[in-house]
């Protein structure tokens, strides 16, 4: 797909109601800092568009991208970033959940795990939490080009044990700068979304 337009429709904070789309939507969660906005940028082909930002929690509301008036992403707030008030990750979590439980168009729910890393508690959490909600999460492991090429298998294989996924969850291993890993996850997303 090419995309031609992308707009950031409708920004849901707290107390927004969702917005009553009649196009497919795919959500994307990750904790803080785990590379969501690079990946909503180059999905869109666009350097800056999702807001990134050198300060982790920056994204505190739900956004709804409208792609080419195919599809809409939807950006929701990291998780996991220790200078947000226990009050405020509360309040989040009921508006993830909320979203979850309630929109009518959600074809897919995109979890971002560090590649680096053992998948945290939090990840854990995010990941059951997605399952308790009825969707089966694509796995995206970010940050693939801070990695050796040796060091991917055996990453990949920590992942998967650490989340518990089964040999058919699918798992993308993907790096923002070399664009490793696009293709595949838009293959997903226009099989997901009808264009094939």
């Amino acid at each position: 797909m090419i995309i031609k337009t992308v707009d950031l429709e409708t920004v849901c904070g707290i107390k927004s109601k969702l917005p009553d789309n009649r196009l497919p939507e795919f959500a994307f969660a990750g904790k803080s800092n785990v590379g969501k906005s690079s990946l909503i940028n180059a999905l869109m082909n666009r350097k800056s568009y999702a807001r990134t930002s050198g300060q982790p929690g920056k994204t505190q509301t739900i956004n709804f991208y409208n792609i080419s008036g195919a599809m809409y992403y939807v950006d929701h707030p990291g998780y996991g970033y220790a200078k947000v008030s226990l009050e405020e990750k509360a309040k989040w979590g009921k508006m993830i959940e909320n979203y979850l439980h309630n929109s009518a168009m959600l074809k897919k729910v995109f979890l971002l795990v560090d590649i680096r890393h053992d998948p945290s508690e939090n990840d854990r959490l995010m990941y059951d939490w997605i399952v308790q909600n009825g969707y089966q999460p694509v796995i995206i492991a970010t940050k693939l080009d801070k990695i050796k090429r040796s060091q991917v298998a055996k990453q990949v294989k920590q992942i998967r044990e650490g989340l518990g996924l089964s040999k058919e969850d699918r798992l993308i291993p993907f790096s923002a700068e070399t664009k490793q890993g696009r293709e595949e996850i838009w293959q997903l997303l226009e099989e997901e979304a009808g264009l094939n």
